[in-house]
């Protein structure tokens, strides 16, 4: 079967993008299982520039069509913040995502509620010897004070989706895989993806 290399080793991202790519007639592999070992700087200045980056080494260095997104939070009070740096919004060494939750909110203390925010994501998708292909999508909800719900990650119980009236942590996989910033990337990419000849080495 061919295969397609999800371009990361975050378990979260891993699951919600076999959830979306099940369908798809490919062999989805990751870089843990065909042991292949590589970190890549994410020193962009859009979330286009750190995906792109990523699916760029990973095909290179797999021979394999990649697929990589860089995605972020980014609220209103805080001028956009954490955004880019959503995953590393906190430079404690260990910092959890439990730790960044609390920090976020620490930071939104004294600001006026409600705290608008959206998630954004850009998927990249990268076949070797061509043009990186991009797609992004979005979410827009609100950040509130309590954690809610035990899915997902990252920011996920604190993300409150008013039409919803849930958190994206209260959502069950395939809720969230029709609403969220990466689901919306990914509808976005598919058409691309759908194309594609995804025979790379055996």
């Amino acid at each position: 079967m061919n295969r397609l290399l999800i371009a990361t080793n975050n378990r979260g991202k891993v699951e919600e993008l076999r959830a979306l790519l099940h369908d798809l007639p490919v062999q989805l592999v990751t870089p843990l299982e065909i042991n292949l070992e590589l970190d890549v700087l994410e020193d962009g200045s859009t979330y286009a520039e750190n995906a792109g980056k990523k699916a760029l080494a990973f095909a290179q260095a797999s021979g394999l069509v990649s697929l990589a997104d860089d995605s972020g939070l980014e609220v209103e009070a805080l001028g956009g913040a954490p955004g880019l740096y959503s995953a590393r919004y906190l430079s404690k060494p260990g910092a959890t995502d439990a730790d960044r939750r609390a920090y976020l909110l620490k930071n939104l203390g004294n600001k006026p509620r409600p705290w608008q925010a959206r998630f954004r994501a850009t998927v990249a998708i990268a076949v070797p010897g061509q043009r990186v292909q991009l797609a992004e999508g979005d979410c827009r909800g609100e950040i509130i004070p309590e954690e809610r719900g035990t899915g997902g990650f990252g920011y996920d119980p604190i993300f409150f989706i008013p039409e919803l009236g849930r958190t994206m942590a209260e959502l069950d996989m395939d809720e969230k895989n029709r609403v969220s910033h990466r689901a919306r990337a990914m509808m976005n990419a598919r058409p691309f993806l759908e194309k594609l000849d995804l025979r790379g080495p055996v």
